[in-house]
This record gives C-alpha cells, sequence and structure tokens, in this order.
C-alpha cells in the first residue's frame, strides 16, 4: 500500500501480507478478479485504454486489467508490494512487457503524480485511507482521470463509534510483540465469526461460514485470512460516509455511475465516477 511519509500512526506491513498472499494466486482466482473488475468498472473490456492502479498491492487487479486489454501502470509505496506485483507479472503476464509498467509511487506526492499523466481508468480499492491524509489522495487519484474516464474506489465506511472501536483493534495490534499478532488476529476474527454465525442462524440460514468465504474469494479473489490479517493491523486507518465522498466528486466535475454501500456496516464502500467531459 501507500502512505504519507510521516504517518499519523503505526503502519501495517501490507507487503509482507500480499506476499504471503502470492503464493495461493491460481487462474480460478484471476478470472474471479477480472469477473469483479469487469462488474465494478461496468465496462466488459478496457482495450484500448489506460489503466492506473494506486496501492496495486499484490498486482491481482492490474493483473486483471491487462486481461481485459488495458495498458497498465501499477505503483505501490511498499516496495514488496512492486515486487510481488512484478512477480505476479513474471507469473501470469511474462508478455505484458511495456504494457503493464510496475514501480513505486506516492498518491500523496501531488509532483510525482502529474508525470503519470491523465488515464482513462484511475484505480485504487480499499488504500487511500490507509495513506495517512486521505483526503489528499483522494484529491490526487481524482486528478489522474482523463476527461471521460472513470474513477474506482473504495473507502471505509464511516460506522462512528464502530470505526473507533475497529481502530482501539488495530492500535492493540501494533503494540503486540510479533509472535502474537496472529493470535489477536485469530481471537478477533473468531469473535466476528461468531457473530455472522449467529445471525446467519437467526436468519434461517447455515451458521458455517463457507458459503460467505466462497462469496467473498468469488467476489475479489481474496483469500480469508490474509483479508482478516490486512483488516485487523491495516493502519493508518481512516473512514468516510458515502455522501462525503460523492458530493465533493461531483461537484468537481464527476457523475457517479456505481455506487455499492455496506449500510451501516463496516468495510469498504465502493465508488465509480466518470469524468465528464
Amino acid at each position: 500500500m501507500i502512505r504519507s511519509s510521516k504517518p499519523a500512526s503505526p503502519r501495517f506491513e501490507f507487503g509482507e501480507n500480499w506476499r504471503a498472499f502470492l503464493g495461493g494466486v491460481d487462474e480460478a482466482g484471476i478470472d474471479q478478479a477480472v469477473v469483479s473488475l469487469r462488474q465494478l468498472l461496468k465496462l466488459d473490456s478496457l482495450s484500448g485504454q489506460t489503466f492506473l492502479d494506486i496501492g496495486c498491492g499484490s498486482g491481482l487487479f492490474s493483473l486483471a486489467a491487462v486481461r481485459l486489454g488495458a495498458e497498465v501502470v501499477s505503483i505501490d509505496y511498499d516496495r514488496q508490494c512492486v515486487a510481488c506485483a512484478a512477480e505476479l507479472k513474471r507469473r501470469f503476464a511474462p508478455r505484458a512487457g511495456g504494457n503493464w509498467q510496475i514501480q513505486p509511487g506516492d498518491v500523496l506526492d501531488r509532483e510525482a503524480m502529474a508525470t503519470l499523466g491523465r488515464l482513462d481508468v484511475v484505480y485504487s480499492w480499499g488504500v487511500l485511507h490507509h495513506t495517512g491524509n486521505m483526503w489528499r489522495a483522494i484529491e490526487h487519484a481524482a486528478d489522474r482521470v482523463a476527461p471521460g474516464g472513470r474513477l474506482a474506489i473504495a473507502i471505509y465506511n464511516d460506522q462512528g463509534g464502530g470505526s473507533r472501536r475497529w481502530l482501539t483493534i488495530k492500535n492493540i495490534y501494533h503494540r503486540l510483540p510479533m509472535m502474537l499478532r496472529p493470535v489477536w488476529v485469530t481471537i478477533v476474527a473468531g469473535m466476528y465469526e461468531m457473530k455472522f454465525a449467529a445471525a446467519r442462524l437467526a436468519g434461517g440460514r447455515n451458521p458455517l461460514p463457507f458459503a460467505d468465504w466462497r462469496s467473498k474469494r468469488n467476489d475479489r479473489g481474496m483469500n480469508v485470512w490474509r483479508d482478516w490479517v490486512d483488516w485487523v493491523g491495516g493502519l493508518p486507518f481512516e473512514v468516510a460516509s458515502p455522501e462525503s465522498i460523492i458530493l465533493p466528486r461531483i461537484e468537481r466535475d464527476f457523475r457517479l455511475v456505481n455506487l455499492s454501500t455496506v449500510g451501516s456496516g463496516w468495510g469498504c464502500n465502493q465508488y465509480v465516477f466518470v469524468r465528464n467531459p
């Protein structure tokens, strides 16, 4: 992931998590990422389009964009993430060549971002709220969108008190010794999975989590355990309500073309905007 040079809080090693995730990437997961990206953007193909992946992580969705025909630039503040994306390219897109460029980059550096030019699709899923300055990061990402192009971002939902509790959980993770952090993730994940199971049972569904886990993998090709580690440890951490994201973009010459929210729950709200010509 990418961040400011002076984060206001401890920083989770996203690159370490993505490196562990990389070992489980396969063609089935890539296919699901392609489907997910197509559905999010409401585009069947990205042929002839330029695509900027801000905070590319493992590189999975950059690869999905390549598979959809885009010319892709992947950037990440974390050098391990850059290395992960390069390894994914080596394994699954060795012929992409210059059509997939992977490089270090900081979304908070306006001048460096400007060198990338304006692109047809600017994509940043679950990243900008980890930079230490989410609002500046969103502005810089939006600045890179060409007229008629798309801005696709996913930002943590503002739950009020719930979000403050999650911040406490994340801070505890970073105060623990390394060897105890997986234990803390297991405790937190187990507690919430039991709550989810009770809710499924109350709704007349099978309480076991496997269907929901498959749905998560089918949605974004994600590994459930790595997703929990990312969620429990992910700092810096900022949140936003849908209206606080949507209204400023509309005022700045964008229109909303896709929206998926988590309601009052936790997780990411997804937004896709088109910049007016």
